[in-house]
């Protein structure tokens, strides 16, 4: 059996030392909450004054309108006129709690006018009131208490400066005048302004009907974009061109503008050379017309994009024989010049292609003759 610790005299080299006792907030004396310093009581505390205690909501912060006119004043603009403010009378007419407080004497100013309503008129500027009723004040009046005082001072106005019978009435008749006229000139009510033209959003109808037909003759494997690009850059090389010299012998069409106005508009540039050189017929061979195995040149009429097929096809064929270096569009667009000034071969197609047409006019009597 193990011998038995006796714990005493560790317990002895122990120190051991009291709690310090803590002070309580507050002290219950009888039941009752006292506080125990009076550090902590809050009526000792120091206060802030009285004008310091309000609110923000309870301050008197600038309107609207005042920081308005102040930012504008300190950029040099205009702002909104914070002098003419709105009657007191109207205030206390829409606000049916404040009329207890206001001065007797508005508040029999309103009774009489709810008793007595005058009749409702016109509204002319900031002075008059929708019910009818006279202001009894208003902040405007303060701005034109310097003009009134002025102008009190003056009497009464010269009898030279008031208009007589005779000049009332010719002014009555010339306004009268004036605004008949004014009425008969006027249009029928509808439009102010005339309707924009509609700009057609169909693909078939967004561009010239020309660089619609130009551009579907120059593409090749379906590539439109490739031949779109070489349509730009022809318009755009005919902008940069100085302007054509006119060949009396090559007429083009009649009503053409001059020649220094083309580059200006090239879309008219190049329609103006096509239609010029587009042949009005075409010769059809027909074998056996006339009898036996012999071919009548019979001319044909052609309608507008017939004709101006022929002619871009002339001019692309022209342009493709080139034997210079530059760029498809820039060929295309020297033989445009050409047809204008009239140094391209295509005016002498068309002259054979119209020769054939006249010397081939009476083969239609026999074609016409026989169909009958």
């Amino acid at each position: 059996m193990p011998p038995s610790t006796n714990p005493a005299p560790w317990l002895r080299s122990i120190a051991l030392r009291h709690r310090r006792p803590v002070q309580s907030r507050f002290i219950t004396h009888n039941g009752l909450r006292q506080y125990s310093s009076s550090t902590n009581n809050p009526d000792s505390l120091p206060k802030a004054p009285a004008s310091e205690q309000q609110s923000l909501d309870t301050r008197n912060s600038e309107h609207v309108s005042e920081e308005a006119a102040q930012m504008a004043k300190s950029q040099g603009m205009e702002g909104p006129d914070v002098e003419a403010g709105t009657p007191v009378q109207e205030i206390l007419a829409e606000e049916k709690d404040l009329q207890k407080d206001a001065p007797k004497v508005m508040k029999e100013e309103l009774k009489q006018g709810h008793e007595n309503p005058a009749p409702k008129t016109e509204t002319t500027g900031s002075g008059s009131m929708g019910s009818g009723q006279k202001r009894g004040f208003s902040t405007f009046a303060r701005r034109r208490m310097p003009e009134l005082d002025s102008m009190s001072g003056q009497g009464e106005l010269d009898g030279a400066m008031i208009p007589s019978e005779a000049q009332r009435a010719v002014y009555n008749t010339n306004s009268q005048s004036t605004v008949s006229s004014t009425a008969e000139s006027q249009p029928k009510p509808g439009h102010k302004f005339p309707l924009p033209s509609q700009t057609p959003t169909h693909k078939s109808e967004r561009h010239d009907p020309i660089l619609v037909q130009l551009t579907n003759l120059i593409m090749r494997d379906g590539k439109k974009s490739i031949a779109e690009k070489h349509v730009a850059s022809l318009l755009s090389t005919l902008r940069t061109l100085p302007a054509p010299t006119y060949n009396p012998s090559r007429p083009l069409l009649p009503g053409a503008p001059p020649a220094s106005h083309l580059p200006l508009n090239p879309i008219l540039y190049l329609t103006l050379a096509i239609d010029s050189v587009a042949p009005l017929l075409r010769i059809r061979s027909q074998r056996g017309a006339a009898g036996g195995g012999v071919a009548l040149q019979i001319p044909v009429p052609l309608g507008l994009r017939q004709r101006r097929r022929q002619a871009m096809t002339w001019i692309l064929d022209a342009a493709g024989k080139k034997g210079t270096r530059e760029a498809f569009a820039q060929r295309i667009a020297s033989e445009v010049v050409g047809v204008v000034e009239g140094r391209s071969q295509v005016w002498e197609k068309r002259q054979g292609v119209h020769r054939l047409g006249v010397v081939g006019r009476s083969n239609l009597m026999g074609i016409g003759g026989r169909r009958r």
